[in-house]
């Protein structure tokens, strides 16, 4: 089978295709064909080598998001030709969804939304569960105030839907002027490039995307959680009652299965900024690296 693999950190152009065995299911695995899959930072990273200690062995296959059909469901009750989403941690199990044929925990697997493609759906499991996750930690509830920085981005994007659906009044902070639109239209209050023009003390909770590290809009006792781990610890508020975390995401087939929930019900809007085949890896890494995204790019096997 087919699989998108390093031998090398460096460049897109260590990206390549090589034939690798077909993986077999242990007990309890599901083994997905796979249709479509995502490019996320953390497979940036990992392939110019920047995670460092933790790295999984070369040669490896990168990737973490995965749509695709159920070949065999194991004891899942899942059967042959559902149409499944899931996420690995690709660098906690070795275990890379760029591939044809990948097994897979069951409890990492959820039936995908029927609302939308599997191109579409492989946008969701990667950065749908850092925003479920988070948000969870951060325990907004309906009538409080939830500033997101990085509203517009894959992970602060999808927490902007979730968190307007639960009722939450939330502010966007976004990195630039094109971006406005997109949080204004997912139901954002404030919505501002600058981080100057936020309210000092005025959010129950903050939700970090990109180490903005807007300390002083939380309010005394709140909530400020950070996803970016490349960025550091957030500073420590406790002086204020403040508790902190930099968050990272886990698998989670029952927290893929609610997003698909919402995704069905209109609440969530994956984005697809484009399409590229499996022979196009590099050109797409490139593309994703040059930022200025209006979605996911997503790779079709």
């Amino acid at each position: 089978m087919r699989a998108i693999q390093i031998d090398r950190f460096g460049t897109p152009d260590v990206l390549g295709i090589v034939e690798a065995p077909r993986p077999e299911p242990g007990p309890g695995d599901v083994l997905i064909r796979t249709i479509a899959s995502s490019i996320n930072p953390v497979d940036d990273k990992t392939r110019e080598g920047a995670i460092g200690e933790g790295t999984p062995p070369l040669p490896m296959t990168l990737g973490w998001d995965l749509a695709g059909i159920v070949v065999e469901g194991g004891g899942s009750g899942l059967r042959t030709g559902d149409r499944v989403i899931a996420m690995s941690h690709q660098l906690g199990s070795a275990r890379g969804t760029w591939a044809d044929l990948v097994a897979l925990p069951a409890r990492a697997v959820a039936p995908a939304p029927q609302a939308v493609s599997l191109n579409e759906a492989a946008t969701l499991p990667l950065p749908g569960l850092t925003a479920w996750q988070t948000l969870d930690w951060l325990a907004v509830s309906a009538g409080e105030r939830l500033l997101i920085a990085g509203a517009a981005g894959a992970v602060g994007g999808l927490a902007l839907q979730i968190a307007r659906a639960r009722g939450v009044e939330v502010d966007a902070l976004v990195s630039r002027d094109a971006q406005l639109g997109f949080a204004r239209d997912h139901g954002a209050g404030l919505v501002t490039t600058d981080a100057h023009t936020l309210q000092n003390r005025r959010y129950d909770a903050v939700f970090d995307t990109f180490g903005a590290f807007v300390t002083e809009a939380v309010a005394d006792g709140g909530r400020y959680a950070s996803i970016a781990t490349q960025a550091g610890p957030v500073p420590d508020l406790s002086s204020r009652g403040v508790r902190t975390t930099v968050n990272q995401v886990r698998e989670d087939g029952a927290g893929l299965r609610e997003l698909a929930g919402l995704v069905d019900e209109g609440v969530l809007r994956p984005r697809v900024h484009s399409t590229f085949g499996l022979h196009e890896i590099g050109t797409a890494h490139e593309r994703f690296r040059r930022g200025g995204l209006a979605g996911k790019i997503t790779l079709a096997f």
